[in-house]
């Protein structure tokens, strides 16, 4: 993951802590930066980009506690430290691409009529 960040360099350590203090550092101003971005006129908007690093930031805090639990309660930290809107636009994405992804179709009892 660190090479996605334009480092190639070695270092010792805990690759998914360095990461992970990264990620949760850019986030922030990246949450701003997406909100009212559009995400269907081409792909690595803000708010694509974003979401993205949401996930990677998740996938390093789960690594450094070991569990999944710990990299959502990353996520939760930084979207509870976010400006509301932009959280909203965030999570508006979010549930774009779970509808076109059919994820409704999946969920029983979703539909009203089930």
């Amino acid at each position: 993951m660190s090479d996605m960040f334009g480092r190639g360099e070695p270092r010792t350590g805990d690759v998914s802590k360095s990461d992970a203090a990264a990620l949760e550092e850019a986030l922030t101003p990246l949450l701003e930066r997406a909100k009212g971005s559009t995400w269907y006129d081409a792909p690595g908007a803000p708010v694509d980009v974003a979401t993205a690093r949401l996930c990677l930031l998740r996938r390093a805090y789960a690594a450094v506690g070991a569990t999944t639990e710990a990299g959502d309660v990353a996520v939760r930290r930084v979207l509870d430290g976010a400006d509301h809107d932009a959280v909203v636009w965030l999570l508006s994405r979010a549930i774009s691409y779970m509808d076109e992804q059919g994820f409704p179709d999946f969920v029983p009892e979703a539909r009203l009529e089930e």
